[in-house]
């Protein structure tokens, strides 16, 4: 009897220094991101015999894919276009395309939520996936999607050259450099004054170059599509004082109709409007913007020219761009999601920006801004994953001249 009293004792000794860890062990939670982005789940994932399982569904629909789940069979299945995967619940064999994988952990359901093995999910999407034990973090980049990449080509210098960086070669050389990346150029060369000119040379910085005919030539070399790019900001009153004028705005929309015959279209970039402007005031300027757009939209339809905006985010502090009607008129929106003052931009701040727009514009409408010189090559492989996780139309870069080797190669990585 005193043996089995001490040995009970010392069980219980034993388990009262044990079982707080392995609870702790048991309840830590397990943070999935995809991309540098948080995954939410309502069911959390668990570890079973070493593997990671998580919600199907949650996981799924953060990586576009569509997913169905059959009863009545206890089947899950998710295709993304190219590849079709099938589990069952309880049963160690997966399939990919019909053809059998074996799984360590069968699927399971919890709470009513099917959990499906991490590893084996991720990877058949081409997908890499990695564990840390410390922290409990699972890190999911996602495969290269196809996106269209429009680049802005501006004035640089000899360091931050948009034809260097984009052909890697001096001017007036050319070669295939990055425009295996490149689908579109953005060609930041024009401006305008408060009679409705259209300018080259600008107090914006923006001028066309001479041999700019080359650029041209180049980009249909490489089967770069073009938009002429119009400048300008509401800080001294010119877009207002513009699209107050009809006369202005009319004579603007003329220019902008002969010179655009060179281009396949615009690129609207109107800036810093709206700003402090609040109740009837605010819709006015919303209305006179929407009415310019309206205006030139008609006349490029007309032609077959496409029409592109770049304006600022729905956050920011310039209120004068109504999205949803411009969402309308053009062909798509460009969001310049930065200029938050944190550097690399915040992503919480980009991805509520993606977020308000597609409340009222399709996502296949929108091209998510990025601004080089406040991104470095990890913060970028993040925004081009907000982009990819909306279906967004693609990205833009502001600008080449300004995109690192390294930059360039994680655009690669990403974007088919």
């Amino acid at each position: 009897m005193k043996y089995f009293l001490i040995l009970l004792a010392l069980i219980i000794i034993t388990f009262s220094f044990s079982s707080p860890a392995l609870a702790q062990e048991q309840t830590r939670e397990i943070k999935v991101f995809i991309d540098d982005l948080p995954v939410s789940f309502d069911v959390q994932p668990v570890i079973e015999s070493g593997r990671t399982l998580v919600p199907f569904r949650a996981i799924a629909e953060a990586l576009n894919i569509n997913v169905n789940w059959n009863g009545s069979t206890q089947t899950v299945e998710a295709f993304d276009g190219k590849t079709l995967i099938k589990l069952q619940i309880g049963i160690h064999n997966a399939f990919r395309n019909e053809v059998a994988v074996p799984l360590d952990v069968p699927p399971l359901i919890i709470d009513g939520r099917t959990l499906i093995p991490l590893r084996f999910f991720s990877e058949a999407f081409n997908c890499d996936v990695s564990w840390n034990s410390d922290t409990y973090r699972v890190e999911i980049t996602s495969g290269p999607k196809e996106m269209t990449v429009i680049g802005f080509y501006a004035l640089g210098d000899t360091g931050t050259s948009s034809w260097t960086n984009l052909f890697r070669n001096a001017y007036p050389e050319t070669g295939p450099g990055n425009t295996d990346v490149v689908d579109e150029l953005a060609l930041g060369w024009y401006s305008f004054d408060e009679q409705g000119n259209l300018l080259t040379r600008s107090w914006t910085g923006w001028q066309r170059p001479a041999g700019w005919e080359n650029v041209l030539n180049a980009a249909q070399e490489y089967s770069l599509k073009t938009e002429m790019t119009i400048y300008n900001t509401d800080r001294y009153g010119t877009l207002s004082s513009l699209l107050s004028s009809e006369t202005a705005s009319a004579q603007l929309v003329e220019a902008i109709m002969k010179e655009v015959a060179l281009y396949g279209g615009v690129n609207l970039n109107f800036e810093e409007f709206g700003l402090a402007k609040s109740g009837e005031e605010l819709t006015a300027v919303r209305q006179q913007l929407t009415d310019f757009v309206r205006l030139l939209s008609v006349q490029l339809k007309i032609a077959n020219k496409s029409l592109t905006l770049t304006i600022h985010p729905p956050n920011s502090s310039y209120k004068g761009y109504d999205y949803r009607a411009l969402g309308e008129l053009a062909d798509r929106i460009i969001i310049m999601a930065y200029d938050y003052g944190p550097k690399p931009e915040p992503l919480n701040f980009v991805v509520q920006a993606v977020e308000m727009a597609k409340e009222v514009v399709p996502p296949q409408k929108l091209v998510l801004g990025i601004c080089a010189p406040y991104e470095n090559p990890e913060s970028m492989a993040a925004k081009i994953g907000i982009a990819k996780r909306h279906n967004l139309h693609g990205i833009a870069i502001w600008r080449l001249g300004l995109v690192t080797h390294e930059m360039w190669q994680v655009l690669r990585s990403n974007v088919l």
